[in-house]
């Protein structure tokens, strides 16, 4: 019996596109456009971020090795110091879904790839975020889906048993993941919020 809804936040209860806040400091469509867009979250160091394994500064400085140009750096700079600003939206209707699964009796949980920066403005973001009974950010465990070990760390940490969870996230990877630690879970890949909803009314 499915007493516990797991979500991921990136693309199932947040929008997010990098794009955004490049357009904010560059003209879309250069080669300046192109090289520090890719520089910054295109890198490893994105994914190094997510598993807090690098602080930001360390971060950004290896990002700017790959840029020439002083003025590529300094956008650089800018996008990263602003991405969080620009780069996230709450998708419409998920704070409605999320409300009336609390009120049917299902804990709230998310566990989502995320880097420590994420901690400071989540709130911001993350729709009915008072209805949550445990957040679980990669970063702070020093781990990322689809690892085994981070699944693991939500069921100790909230108290969770796998059987009683049902995961929501939109890379069919990390549901498999899920599912070999005993999590059944549904690919959210589409975004289509009203076929999600249907799937959680079966559960």
């Amino acid at each position: 019996m499915v007493k516990n809804i797991v979500f991921d936040m990136g693309n199932v209860l947040v929008a997010y596109d990098e794009n955004r806040v490049c357009r904010r400091f560059m003209e879309e469509g250069t080669e300046e456009y192109g090289r520090v867009r890719a520089a910054v979250f295109g890198s490893q160091e994105w994914i190094l971020l997510d598993m807090g394994v690098i602080s930001e500064e360390e971060g950004l400085e290896r990002m700017k090795r790959r840029l020439v140009t002083d003025r590529e750096k300094e956008l650089a700079e800018q996008c990263f110091a602003h991405w969080h600003e620009y780069c996230m939206w709450t998708v419409e209707g998920a704070e409605e879904m999320i409300r009336s699964l609390k009120e049917k009796g299902f804990g709230i949980y998310l566990c989502s790839n995320a880097s420590v920066r994420l901690r400071a403005c989540y709130r911001t973001y993350i729709p009915a975020v008072d209805c949550f009974d445990g957040i679980l950010f990669s970063a702070e465990e020093k781990l990322l889906k689809p690892q085994k070990e981070i699944y693991e760390r939500l069921f100790e940490k909230f108290g969770l048993k796998p059987e009683e969870c049902f995961f929501v996230d939109d890379l069919q990877l990390n549901i498999d993941g899920a599912a070999a630690c005993g999590m059944k879970g549904y690919c959210h890949k589409d975004m289509d919020l009203e076929k999600l909803k249907k799937v959680l009314a079966e559960l």
